[in-house]
C-alpha cells in the first residue's frame, strides 16, 4: 500500500482550487483466507451467536459467507471484511446509546446501512430492546437473507425489523425538519414498516456506519438532514456513526487490486460545521468527531476513519 497526496506523487497537495484529495493505493488483494481476523471480543461475540465454538469451523463458516456475499455485492466493506466489526461500540456515545434503550420505553434504535445487522445485534446483545430496534439498506438479501445465514437464525428465531430501499428516495426517507417538540404521532409498528418515514421525531438513537463516504458531498448533507428530522427532540437523542475521514475535508481516492473509487470526505471540522449550524440550528447539538489511523491487519492497507457523535442539546 502506498499513500501520497493525489495527482501529485511527491507528497504535495493539489487538486482543484482548495479540494485537497488524498489517494490510498493497494496494488493487490490477499486471499480472503489470509486477511480474516477476528479480535478476542468479536470470536466470542460471534461464537455466541453462531453457536460454533471451534476457532477453525467459525472461520470456515464466515469465510464461506463472504464468498457467498461478495458474488451478490462486490463490495470492499465485504472483500476486507469491515462487515465483522463492531463499529458503533468502539464510538465512546455507545453506552450513552443503551442507556437510551434501558431508559427511554419506546425508544428507537434505527441502524443505516446495516449490512449484515451485525451492529445491531451487538447492540441487543447489549441489552437494547430488540423490539425496538430498526435496520435498513438498499437491498433486503444482505440482512434477511445473508445476515440470517451469517448468524444462522431466520426471520422467526431473530424477528428483527428491516426496511429495504433507496434512502434518497422520499418514499422511503423524505427530509423533515428536526423536532422541537414531540411528534404527534403514535410510535409506528417496526415490523410492518415499508419507509423509514413515520419514524419522524421516533428515534432516540441513529447509527450510519461506513455510509456517508458513499456519497457526494451534497448528497452527505441531504442524509444528514433526513436523518436529523427523524431524531426524537429529547436532550441526549444520538445520531453517531463511523466513516472514511480526512485531515482536510476534500476527496479520496482509493484504489485495490484495480478496483477505483473516488469519495468525498470529512475532516472532523467540516463534520462539525455541517451538523451544527446547517443541520440543525446553531447550539443545539452537541458534536464530537475524531480522526483515527486504521489499519487492516493483514493488508498494509492504513486510512483515517472518522468517529463522530450528534447529541441534542
Amino acid at each position: 500500500m502506498t499513500e501520497s497526496m493525489f495527482p501529485g506523487s511527491d507528497g504535495s497537495t493539489r487538486g482543484a482550487g482548495d479540494l485537497k484529495v488524498t489517494t490510498v493505493v493497494m496494488p493487490e488483494m490477499p486471499s480472503a483466507s489470509s486477511i480474516y481476523t477476528l479480535s478476542p471480543e468479536q470470536a466470542s461475540f460471534f461464537k455466541a451467536h453462531t453457536g460454533i465454538d471451534d476457532d477453525a469451523a467459525l472461520k470456515a463458516h464466515i469465510l464461506k459467507v463472504q464468498e457467498k456475499a461478495y458474488k451478490v455485492f462486490p463490495y470492499p466493506c465485504i472483500q476486507m471484511f469491515t462487515f465483522l466489526e463492531h463499529g458503533m461500540a468502539v464510538l465512546p456515545v455507545y453506552e450513552s446509546v443503551l442507556k437510551l434503550g434501558r431508559e427511554r420505553i419506546d425508544g428507537l434504535l434505527l441502524d443505516v446501512g446495516a449490512c449484515f445487522g451485525v451492529d445491531a445485534r451487538k447492540a441487543a446483545a447489549d441489552g437494547y430492546p430488540l423490539k425496538n430496534i430498526i435496520t435498513t439498506d438498499l437491498h433486503q438479501v444482505r440482512v434477511f437473507g445473508l445476515g440470517h445465514d451469517l448468524f444462522r437464525t431466520t426471520p422467526t428465531s431473530y424477528p428483527i425489523s428491516f426496511v429495504a430501499g433507496d434512502i434518497f428516495n422520499p418514499e422511503i426517507l423524505r427530509v423533515f425538519s428536526p423536532f422541537d417538540a414531540l411528534p404527534q404521532t403514535e410510535r409506528p409498528d417496526l415490523p410492518t414498516l415499508t419507509s423509514l418515514n413515520p419514524l419522524a421525531g421516533h428515534c432516540a438513537a441513529i447509527y450510519a456506519g461506513n455510509v456517508f463516504h458513499l456519497f457526494s458531498e451534497e448528497n452527505q448533507r441531504h442524509l444528514a438532514s433526513a436523518l436529523a428530522g427523524l431524531l426524537s427532540p429529547l436532550p441526549g437523542s444520538v445520531i453517531c456513526g463511523i466513516q472514511a475521514g480526512t485531515q482536510q475535508e476534500g476527496g479520496l481516492y482509493m484504489e485495490i487490486a484495480g478496483k477505483a473509487a473516488n469519495m468525498f470526505c470529512h475532516s472532523p471540522e467540516s463534520w462539525a460545521a455541517m451538523w451544527d449550524g446547517e443541520v440543525f440550528a446553531k447550539g443545539k447539538v452537541r458534536v464530537d468527531a475524531t480522526l483515527e489511523r486504521v489499519e487492516k491487519m493483514g493488508l498494509g492497507l492504513a486510512f483515517w476513519q472518522l468517529r463522530w457523535s450528534i447529541v441534542t442539546l
